[in-house]
């Protein structure tokens, strides 16, 4: 469903993603872990169109992100880690704009509107001007607008960023049932290890724009003797300098 090759992203000399492939099957959640500065954004934008790729491709469901760009973002929701909405839209106004986007009909925008509602106990401020909204406010709204279409390829960065222990669990819960009943690609990143473990099917690690170690969270953890998460992410970052370390199977 995402299928990412051979991709470079350069900004003048400085290389943010250096000869990037991925794969992420449909029904699988892949967790991407990275120091700051790893190329993991850079990826994710370059996945949902917000920048052009140096060199390689990168396609969602077959369609090329560069050449198709609105076949590949009708079945794409983007999480960014910073939240944005329309400051004059209510919440509510603001899933109907989303919806509308997407070409949903009226009645499935407001049933989709209020399930997400309830998972997200968004019924208090709904209604209101979203100016009013707190951080955390605004990425439960983010992140409901991105689930409202059930996008068959979903990119997440920092998911769990500015949410309120119940508000990070029930997007755990709905992120596996994305992926579990409507088959949905899921590319998250976080620096939150214990979500990453707990969620993904296969994690990498990057770093200095290279994916340095992609298997499932017991292979990735094996690498490092069969130690911790943790204690594996720190060693293949600390040790590998940008030097590609061979994926577990």
């Amino acid at each position: 469903m995402i299928e990412i090759t051979n991709l470079t992203k350069r900004y003048g000399r400085k290389v943010a993603v250096e000869n990037l492939s991925l794969r992420i099957e449909p029904g699988q959640i892949f967790g991407i872990l990275g120091p700051n500065g790893a190329g993991k954004t850079t990826t994710m934008k370059v996945l949902a169109g917000l920048l052009h790729p140096t060199s390689g491709t990168a396609s969602v469901g077959g369609f090329d992100v560069v050449r198709q760009p609105l076949e590949a973002k009708r079945l794409l929701a983007y999480v960014p880690d910073e939240p944005y909405l329309y400051d004059k839209l209510t919440g509510r106004e603001f899933l109907c704009f989303v919806g509308d986007l997407y070409g949903m009909g009226r009645r499935d925008i407001a049933e989709r509107t209020e399930e997400l509602s309830a998972a997200f106990d968004l019924g208090g401020f709904l209604d209101e001007l979203s100016e009013s909204y707190s951080h955390g406010m605004k990425q439960r709204v983010v992140v409901a607008a991105a689930l409202l279409h059930r996008p068959k390829a979903l990119v997440v960065d920092e998911p769990t960023v500015g949410l309120d222990p119940r508000s990070s669990r029930h997007l755990r819960e709905l992120l596996r049932g994305m992926a579990r009943d409507h088959g949905s690609a899921v590319f998250l990143s976080t620096h939150v290890l214990p979500v990453a473990e707990q969620l993904a099917d296969r994690i990498g690690i990057m770093d200095h724009g290279r994916l340095l170690a992609c298997s499932s969270p017991e292979g990735i953890k094996g690498l490092a003797g069969g130690g911790s998460l943790e204690e594996t992410f720190l060693k293949i970052t600390s040790e590998s300098a940008g030097s590609e370390v061979p994926s577990a199977q």
